[in-house]
């Protein structure tokens, strides 16, 4: 097969993705809807220390993404964290993860949707609500059946965008600091001391730092997606170390920098938690139309989200179906290299989002509950990640010392973020509104155990392996793993 060719229908999935895809798709996987909408509320409730919430985080899950860095490149055989989990813990783990999230996508898709509506309502509220749900859910369908290469440019023009606002923001809000912008709300001249000024960088203590911490934590889900996205990216071991290695960068100027520079202009505790604090510092540099751009910007962002989470939900799912995990008419990909079998049964559940919005408020609540589920269980995937780099170190020193991206620190750096994420559940159980949703989440694990022993019964009974098996390396960098790497076969 020659560099470029597509599989045969039915054989697997393209290597459609490019560098400049990879990259970007890691720029926007870390750069969630929350710091546009939701950081004016989490800056009430934490203060100027949010900027030491993210930079924690951030640091944590870089770590994260190092452990999975080097797994993926320990065996290009690997497709997603699932057959990480179920070649490092067990054929169990594999299930348990993959369909965890599947499903957190699924639901997280849906919301997605949900708020789109709330977006097309601001520029014009006549609309019903029904129909944007309804033309995005067909869209995002109509997109996740087309080749791979189509997702990453998609994606690259999304999250282009985002970094274009946070970017034009910064800038903006450095000149009005040099220059002593005066605020009329406030009455106050941006300044940095506004940082430390105002209470301290601590104004609420322990307890506030605590909670930026349980709030902090989803705004870096989908930071994995460049994880499942390098199994569909021409020459991954070049691209993949330069993405995860440039989240750190990106943290702190997209996170950190935006937050402080906003935190300069207005003071922290005369921030609205209700409105945008990019609409309100793009609003005071005189620029009009900040609110229908960063309207724009968020919408983008949901769409992205939404797009991303349908891919990620479909390679799940077609990885299920070839471990025998779930029905074998998943494990089909088309002549272009696309599961279109998964693809268009996850696409069915965004439809979901029409009646929801058509049943009325009771069901958005509950409907909020579950999104909170589901939120929570991204700590089991990326503590699956860590504990599958774990075993993978014990059981294979020689790839680990082989490897050419090494995850920094190993003896000590899995077992601190384990810690952390530990901190994190109790950080959940803290919150009120995450209290409650967090203890259901037992329930969806008690259905996967469930399910699990019921397919692996009928694996057993008709004779077939627990899992599909994964090719075995001898080494990190086998001439056989580069040839896939080359030539775009998976």
């Amino acid at each position: 097969m020659s560099q470029g060719t597509l599989p045969a229908q039915g054989e697997e999935l393209a290597r459609g993705l490019k560098n400049r895809h990879l990259q970007l798709i890691a720029i926007g996987g870390a750069i969630g809807t929350g710091l546009f909408m939701g950081s004016g509320k989490m800056i009430s409730v934490t203060g100027p220390a949010v900027i030491f919430v993210y930079m924690i985080i951030g640091f944590m899950i870089f770590f994260v993404m190092r452990a999975l860095g080097e797994l993926l490149l320990s065996n290009l055989h690997y497709k997603t964290f699932g057959d990480i989990a179920k070649d490092m813990i067990g054929p169990w783990a594999g299930f348990f993860v993959s369909w965890t999230y599947w499903f957190s996508w699924i639901v997280a898709c849906v919301a997605d949707i949900v708020a789109i509506t709330g977006y097309v309502s601001y520029f014009n509220a006549g609309i019903p609500h029904w129909m944007p749900a309804l033309i995005a859910a067909l869209a995002l369908t109509l997109l996740n059946l087309q080749p791979v290469k189509y997702f990453g440019e998609v994606e690259f023009w999304f999250a282009f965008i985002k970094i274009v606002a946070i970017l034009g923001l910064i800038a903006t809000g450095i000149v009005m600091v040099v220059i002593g912008f005066q605020n009329p709300d406030t009455g106050t001249t941006a300044s940095l001391s506004h940082l430390w000024d105002h209470g301290g960088m601590f104004p609420f203590g322990l307890s506030g730092f605590i909670l930026g911490f349980q709030m902090g934590i989803f705004s870096f889900i989908g930071v994995e997606l460049v994880g499942t996205a390098s199994a569909e990216t021409q020459n991954p071991r070049k691209t993949l170390p330069k993405a995860i290695n440039s989240i750190v960068v990106r943290i702190l100027l997209f996170y950190v920098g935006a937050l402080a520079i906003i935190m300069s202009i207005t003071p922290w505790d005369k921030i609205d938690p209700n409105a945008s604090p990019f609409v309100t510092t793009l609003a005071y540099a005189g620029f009009g139309i900040a609110a229908l751009a960063i309207n724009l910007v968020v919408l983008t962002s949901a769409a992205s989200s939404a797009n991303s989470g349908l891919y990620s939900g479909t390679r799940m799912l077609f990885g299920l179906s070839k471990d025998g995990h779930a029905p074998t008419q998943f494990s089909h990909a088309t002549s272009r290299g696309v599961p279109r079998n998964a693809a268009l049964f996850t696409c069915v559940f965004l439809f979901a989002a029409v009646p929801l919005l058509l049943l009325g408020n009771s069901v958005s609540a509950a409907f909020t509950f579950v999104s909170s589920v589901c939120a929570t269980l991204v700590l089991f995937t990326w503590g699956s990640i860590v504990v599958s780099f774990i075993i993978y170190r014990r059981r294979f020193p020689e790839r680990h010392a082989a490897s050419k991206f090494k995850m920094p620190f190993a003896a000590v750096t899995p077992w601190m973020v384990l810690v952390f994420f530990v901190f994190i559940a109790a950080t959940l159980l803290y919150g009120e509104d995450t209290r409650l949703p967090f203890l259901a989440t037992p329930v969806w694990f008690a259905i996967l155990a469930v399910l699990w022993q019921l397919r692996k019964r009928r694996l057993l009974r008709e004779g077939r392996p627990l899992t599909a098996p994964i090719p075995v390396v001898r080494h990190p960098l086998d001439e056989d793993d580069d040839v896939i790497g080359m030539e775009g076969r998976r």
